[in-house]
């Protein structure tokens, strides 16, 4: 076996041992719900907060870099004590931080209510974010090594292949297609086009953590991942996803989850909104 191959089954090896250890944890935290849950949100958003300063050389440890996590902590309390309304406030007025960094507390923030308002309607709705997310970036790193192949975008994330996009794609649809035939409302027709979207807006969220880092010119956002890098470089997806998936939520009426918005209930809340 080569040294190249070596080191890439290496790699391939810690990746997925890291993603188990994750995965078990992730996984006890949604289905207990309640605190568990809501404090694995909290390590989330102010863990990726903390990596967003240093990015950008700010230590979370100076006054600066630590007003930032707790911007982030407070965006979490306001959320888990039913005020969410309050989101645009802290996503705005992270202004005073600068600009990039005002973005990503944006992109932060968001994703930290979408989550937890998606908790709202049990566990699956969570885990069937996760698992399409989970699977398209898993999928489409295997099947890019495997296949290769033109690069997606070579000037933002040069390892990035088309087939593993594709790749990505399919086992996103499969899950989604999955968990939803397992559940009380299987609409399987419209948990493939939820499944779909969220697969292609998880993959422009790894693209542009990608770019931000490539700007930068660092190969990872942190590293308490082993073989993954930081939580900015494991969530990437999902923190892009999980927005788009609560927006699903608001187009359909309880019990129903968020897959079960079809096109037409998309464009139906959509009419209704620009006709208010």
């Amino acid at each position: 076996m080569s040294a190249e191959k070596s080191n890439a089954w290496r790699d391939l090896k810690v990746r997925t041992l890291s993603g188990i250890m994750l995965g078990a944890v992730g996984a006890f935290c949604i289905w207990a719900g309640d605190w568990p849950y809501k404090i694995m949100v909290a390590a989330m958003t102010t863990g990726m907060a903390a990596e967003a300063a240093t990015l950008f050389k700010v230590s979370p440890r100076s006054w600066r870099g630590g007003l930032y996590v707790l911007w982030a902590a407070c965006a979490w309390i306001a959320a888990v004590t039913g005020h969410w309304n309050a989101f645009p406030l802290f996503c705005l007025s992270s202004l005073i931080f600068g600009l990039p960094l005002c973005a990503i507390m944006c992109v932060i923030v968001v994703a930290c209510n979408a989550l937890l308002w998606l908790r709202l309607g049990g566990a699956l709705p969570v885990l069937f974010v996760i698992g399409v997310v989970v699977a398209s970036d898993s999928c489409a790193y295997l099947t890019g090594r495997m296949l290769g192949g033109p690069k997606l975008a070579p000037r933002i994330s040069p390892g990035k292949t088309w087939s593993g996009s594709a790749g990505g794609l399919l086992a996103a649809l499969l899950t989604g297609f999955l968990i939803a035939s397992a559940s009380d409302y299987p609409a399987t027709g419209s948990a493939l086009f939820c499944a779909g979207v969220l697969a292609v807006v998880g993959q422009i969220g790894d693209l542009a953590e990608s770019g931000v880092k490539r700007k930068i010119g660092v190969k990872d956002s942190g590293s308490i991942l082993p073989g993954h890098g930081g939580l900015l470089d494991r969530f990437d997806g999902l923190i892009f996803a999980a927005p788009a998936a609560a927006l699903f939520s608001l187009c359909v009426t309880l019990p129903r989850p968020f897959w079960t918005a079809d096109l037409h209930a998309v464009l139906t809340a959509l009419t209704t909104i620009l006709h208010m």
